[in-house]
């Protein structure tokens, strides 16, 4: 395994070196021992030790039984000062895809085979809103905003009929899958850092109990996903 690349001539390759490490070291479940994290960047055993120690000085990453490196609490920290950049710049996005869609508007993320929902804004002057609890989650395999996130990953042999049309439109749309009555159309964020791979996975959409017109209301969807993945910087 190998994660190193070539930086810019205008980069501190020490400071690259560190967050490749704490990048391997977030990757594996296991953890990673010091002469495992050398061969993954390709350096000697002793600078691999002197960039844990750093690591773990600010609480990037801690050793656990056996001596293996993982990822710290302070992971969690940045993780968390994440998200809440992520949600304050879809907010805008989110308020005016209600507007347009007169409907109930969301952002959603995969976690551990479900959808939670991270950012929702309703719409104003209409008469019949759907309720969507920020924190509340559902399977991924149901619903608009699941279904668009499967059509993002590569083709499986088990993909749904809804998957495979879902991929092949660029956005779903369910009736009742959630809640009964409720008509959603969810479109995947397309996320992608520096490097290619995407950081996590997310489906921004409407959802409504009244009639959409899929006509008006897809655009607008599709849109708000190229609008949230331009709006963070590095992804």
């Amino acid at each position: 395994m190998s994660t190193k690349l070539a930086p810019p001539t205008n980069t501190l390759q020490t400071l690259d070196r560190g967050l490749q490490a704490l990048d391997v070291i977030c990757q594996l479940a296991q953890g990673i021992t010091v002469a495992e994290l050398a061969a993954a960047l390709q350096v000697n055993r002793a600078i691999a030790y002197r960039l844990v120690n750093t690591l773990e000085l600010h609480g990037l990453v801690a050793r656990a039984a056996g001596g293996r490196i993982v990822a710290g609490a302070g992971v969690a920290r940045l993780g968390a000062g994440f998200a809440a950049q992520f949600r304050a710049r879809a907010q805008p996005v989110l308020a005016r895809l209600a507007a347009g869609a007169r409907a109930t508007a969301f952002l959603v993320v995969a976690q551990a085979g479900e959808c939670t929902a991270v950012e929702v804004c309703e719409p104003q002057h209409v008469d019949i809103r759907v309720g969507y609890r920020v924190g509340s989650r559902h399977p991924i395999t149901s619903g608009a905003p699941g279904i668009a996130i499967l059509a993002r990953r590569a083709p499986q042999a088990g993909d749904s009929a809804a998957v495979r049309q879902a991929r092949e439109q660029g956005y779903s749309i369910t009736r009742g899958e959630v809640q009964a009555g409720a008509i959603g159309i969810a479109s995947a964020v397309p996320l992608r850092d520096v490097r290619g791979r995407v950081p996590f996975e997310a489906a921004v959409g409407v959802v409504t109990m009244q009639e959409l017109d899929s006509g008006r209301c897809v655009p607008l969807v599709t849109a708000a996903a190229q609008e949230l993945a331009q709006a963070l910087p590095g992804v």
